[in-house]
C-alpha cells in the first residue's frame, strides 16, 4: 500500500514556508492565484494563496498576504530569511480563472487576470523564473507543493474529484422527511437561533444556555481562544468570554458551535475538503454579518445566522451527492448547468427547496426560512429582501474567492440589480470582495 504525506490547506490571504517535511501544502484556486517558490539546495520552500492584486481598502497593513502587490514580495523576503538564495528560487503559478461562464461580475472585476499579471510582473522584477504556469481559463484547480521532494503539481478539480471511486447511486426520496431519515438539528442550536431572532434577547440568558451544555461550552471556549480572536487574553469561562469578546461575538460562537455537529465532516459530497460544507457555511455567515454591519440593512446577528444556515438543505442531500461527484462536476463545471438544476435532475428537489422545508419543519423564523429558500435568487424572496440579498452576496463571494470548500457556483446574471439592492455599484465590487473575513471562525 502506498502512503501519501498528509495535506495542509493554505487559506486565502496567507502563506506557509517550510523546510523538508513529510507534508504537502495545497491551495484550491479559482479567481485567486497561488504561487510556490522553492530552493531545493537550501531545502526550503513554500506556497502563498493570493486573493486580490492590490488593496482597495485599509486592510493592506493588517493583511499584506491577501494582495499580490504586498504579499508576494513579503513571501519572497521571508523565504530568503529562512535560508533560500534569491537567485536559486523557482516559481510555479496557478489560478486566475474565470470560474464558470463569463459574467458581468467577471468583466467588472477581472480579478483573476489582474492577479496573474501582478504576480508575473513581481516575479519578473525579482528575476525569478516561472518553471510551470497554469492560469486563466474557466476551471478551478488544486496547486500543491510536496515538501518531501519540492515538486509542484497543478491538478484540475475534475481530476481531484476523480481520485475517489464512486459507488452505485442512491436516490433521495420525497418521504425522507416523513421517515425522519435526515439528521435532526440539535435542539440547543434551535433554541439559540430562536433567541437570536428576538431583537430583545437577553445575553445573560444566552450565556446561561451555553453553560448548561458542557460540550457546547467547550467548543465555544475553543473557538474563543482560536486565531480568529488573536490578541485577546486567554478565555477560560463563558462569563469571561462574554466580558472579553462582547455579546455579538459570543452569540456567533454559540450558534456556530451549536450547529457544527449537524454538518457532515467528510470530504465527499458537497465538500471538497474535510468539513468543507461547514467551513463554507461559517465563512458565509461571517461575510453576511460583515455586509450587514457595513450596509446597516439588517441586524448583524440575524445576517450571521442566515448565512450559517443557508445551505442546510445540502446536509440532507450530501450522502447521495457523495455517490456521484463526477456527475455533478460534469454537469455544473463542464456543461454549464447550475447546481440547482443538476440536483433537481438527480433528486427531484434542490438544496434550497429542501432547506426551506427543513427550516419550516424546525419552526424557524420566517426571515430565516425565506433567506434559506431564496438565497440563489434573492429577488424572488418577497419579504425579507435585504436579508436574502446579503446572504446571496456572502455566498457568492465565498464560492468565488474561497474555492475548494464546497461544490457550487452562484448565478451572476443580475449582478447590477442585486448590488443596487444592498447599496453598492459595480465600481465598488472589489471593495465588496475585500469584506471577506481574513480568518475563519472554525473549530480545530
Amino acid at each position: 500500500m502506498q502512503f501519501h504525506p498528509p495535506r495542509e490547506s493554505i487559506p486565502t490571504g496567507s502563506f506557509r514556508i517550510s523546510g523538508r517535511a513529510n507534508l504537502i501544502l495545497e491551495a484550491f484556486l479559482g479567481t485567486c492565484v497561488g504561487v510556490t517558490l522553492c530552493d531545493p539546495q537550501a531545502q526550503v520552500g513554500g506556497l502563498i494563496h493570493l486573493l486580490l492584486p492590490e488593496s482597495s481598502a485599509l486592510n493592506e497593513e493588517l493583511y499584506p498576504a491577501r494582495y499580490a502587490s504586498t504579499g508576494l514580495p513579503l513571501f519572497i523576503s521571508e523565504l530568503c530569511r529562512a535560508g533560500a538564495v534569491h537567485k536559486r528560487l523557482q516559481a510555479c503559478v496557478a489560478g486566475g480563472a474565470l470560474v464558470g461562464r463569463l459574467s458581468s461580475l467577471d468583466l467588472n472585476l477581472d480579478i483573476g487576470g489582474r492577479n496573474t499579471e501582478k504576480v508575473e510582473t513581481i516575479l519578473k522584477a525579482h528575476g525569478i523564473p516561472v518553471a510551470q504556469s497554469e492560469t486563466g481559463g474557466f476551471f478551478t484547480c488544486r496547486l500543491s507543493l510536496d515538501l518531501t521532494n519540492w515538486k509542484t503539481e497543478i491538478v484540475p478539480l475534475t481530476d481531484v474529484l476523480g481520485e475517489a471511486e464512486t459507488a452505485a447511486v442512491s436516490t433521495w426520496q420525497e418521504d425522507s422527511l416523513a421517515r425522519q431519515e435526515l439528521q435532526p438539528i440539535p435542539q440547543l442550536a434551535l433554541r439559540v437561533i430562536r433567541m437570536l431572532n428576538d431583537s430583545e434577547y437577553n445575553y445573560e440568558e444566552v450565556a446561561r444556555v451555553i453553560r448548561q451544555d458542557q460540550t457546547l461550552s467547550a467548543k465555544v471556549l475553543n473557538m474563543a481562544n482560536s486565531s480568529f480572536f488573536r490578541g485577546f487574553d486567554p478565555v477560560d469561562s463563558i462569563d469571561r468570554a462574554l466580558a472579553v469578546l462582547g455579546e455579538r461575538n459570543l452569540l456567533q460562537l454559540a450558534v456556530s458551535a451549536a450547529v457544527e455537529r449537524f454538518f457532515p465532516q467528510n470530504s465527499r459530497g458537497y465538500s471538497m475538503c474535510k468539513g468543507g460544507l461547514y467551513r463554507h457555511s461559517v465563512g458565509t455567515a461571517q461575510a453576511a454579518g460583515e455586509l450587514a454591519r457595513v450596509t446597516g440593512l439588517v441586524r448583524e446577528d440575524l445576517a450571521y445566522t442566515a448565512g450559517l444556515l443557508h445551505d442546510v438543505g445540502k446536509v440532507g442531500l450530501d450522502q447521495y451527492l457523495a455517490q456521484a461527484p463526477q456527475f455533478f462536476y460534469r454537469r455544473t463545471q463542464l456543461e454549464g448547468e447550475s447546481l440547482l438544476q443538476a440536483e433537481k435532475a438527480k433528486f427531484g428537489i434542490n438544496h434550497a427547496e429542501l432547506g426551506g422545508r427543513l427550516a419550516r419543519a424546525w419552526e424557524l423564523p420566517a426571515s430565516l426560512v425565506t433567506a434559506i429558500t431564496h438565497h440563489h435568487f434573492p429577488e424572488e424572496a418577497g419579504e425579507h429582501q435585504e436579508l436574502t440579498h446579503l446572504v446571496y452576496w456572502a455566498d457568492l463571494l465565498m464560492s468565488r474567492f474561497r474555492v475548494g470548500l464546497e461544490l457550487e457556483h452562484m448565478d451572476t446574471s443580475k449582478t447590477g440589480q442585486r448590488l443596487k439592492r444592498i447599496g453598492f455599484t459595480t465600481g465598488q465590487l472589489q471593495k465588496l470582495v475585500d469584506l471577506l473575513p481574513q480568518e475563519q471562525l472554525l473549530l480545530d
